[in-house]
């Protein structure tokens, strides 16, 4: 007889903790404990996350406050909640319930140096916690294991951000095995409107960001700048020096990552496509693109998948990857259930789907 593994999700009415509820939804070992919410708190689940409307798991249930009370008793835990305030919440729930497996998709969590969390957030580290990217390589490795081993093993996990996700997982290849230098990496990325939430601010209302592109954190201010850095760092690079600039572009889910790293002089781009085909011809959930080929964000679309093409440009000494992810399910809650499955010794790959929608 299955036994199914119950999850409740603080901060549900959002974008992240709705697509961690879609999910579960889907999930043949898992099911919906308490979905709980701050400002809509009381309101139907339907209202704020329409698309789950129909779902017999979701019809006429509403948001319970996020108490310890209300996310207590559950097998797991997702705190899908703004930076800042997963920390109060994980210590409250460790003094009632310590042996709940929980899972952080916010970024309170995920950094090392907590000398890097006040500098880029502002305020006291609430701790580190095992790092939810199973395809991390760690420094000599050539495929991951020890992630996946530290996963397996751990009551705490910190999911990624999304734009790290795509950048770490684009250049971790090389770097593992010394064929790129992370001493002058560019990552310039194209992502979609879903990444900032669904805080009603000017500049994300459609009139004003249908048919424009709009930088952000320029200028190495971005909170997942030292999260980049510390993946690299993991990989076996030395010394990181990074340039990171993302984009808002009109388009609700997805994210496009361009970058380039200084390569080994003589290397040919069949050196490089080896070292990631070696890294990710066994991942489930990494696709490495034909020569000359490039992954288009809307192959990924609800998609735990992310697709990439590796190039050299000859006269720059740079390798070139293109890395094609959605923010909201490999960038965040597909990263959530992946682990969540090694966590709980279920299969990797349950529950999270590899084909994306089209058109």
């Amino acid at each position: 007889m299955r036994v199914t593994v119950s999850v409740a999700i603080a901060g549900a009415s959002g974008y992240a903790g709705g697509e961690v509820a879609r999910l579960v939804l889907g999930h043949p070992d898992l099911t919906l404990g308490a979905l709980t919410a701050h400002s809509n708190a009381g309101e139907p689940v339907a209202a704020q996350q329409p698309h789950l409307a129909a779902h017999p798991e979701i019809a006429g249930r509403t948001f319970d406050p996020t108490t310890p009370e209300a996310l207590a008793g559950h097998d797991v835990v997702v705190l899908a909640l703004p930076h800042g305030a997963s920390g109060e919440v994980a210590a409250a729930l460790q003094a009632v319930d310590p042996d709940v497996l929980v899972i952080d998709v916010g970024a309170d969590h995920r950094l090392v140096d907590a000398e890097d969390w006040r500098h880029y957030y502002g305020s006291e580290h609430a701790g580190t916690w095992t790092y939810g990217m199973p395809e991390l390589l760690h420094a000599g490795e050539v495929a991951a294991a020890a992630q996946r081993a530290e996963l397996a093993a751990t009551r705490r996990i910190a999911v990624p951000g999304c734009n790290v996700t795509a950048i770490t997982l684009a250049l971790q290849p090389g770097v593992a095995t010394s064929l790129v230098s992370a001493d002058d990496v560019v990552a310039v990325l194209a992502v979609g409107y879903s990444g900032a939430g669904k805080a009603a601010k000017t500049h994300l209302l459609a009139s004003e960001a249908h048919g424009a592109a709009v930088p952000y954190g320029v200028g190495g201010v971005h909170r997942h700048n030292p999260e980049i850095v510390q993946n690299l760092r993991c990989a076996g690079a030395s010394d990181v020096r990074l340039s990171f600039t993302p984009v808002l572009v009109p388009m609700s889910r997805g994210i496009l990552a361009t970058v380039t790293a200084p390569v080994l002089a003589g290397l040919s781009e069949d050196d490089l496509r080896t070292a990631w085909q070696d890294a990710y011809q066994d991942e489930p959930f990494v696709q490495l693109l034909p020569a000359g080929a490039q992954p288009s964000t809307a192959s990924t679309l609800g998609a735990n998948t992310a697709i990439m093409s590796v190039a050299l440009d000859e006269r720059a000494g740079r390798v070139v990857v293109t890395c094609a992810i959605d923010n909201l399910v490999k960038g965040t809650a597909g990263a959530a259930i992946q682990s969540l499955n090694l966590a709980l010794g279920l299969p990797e790959t349950a529950g999270l789907p590899v084909t994306g929608v089209a058109p």
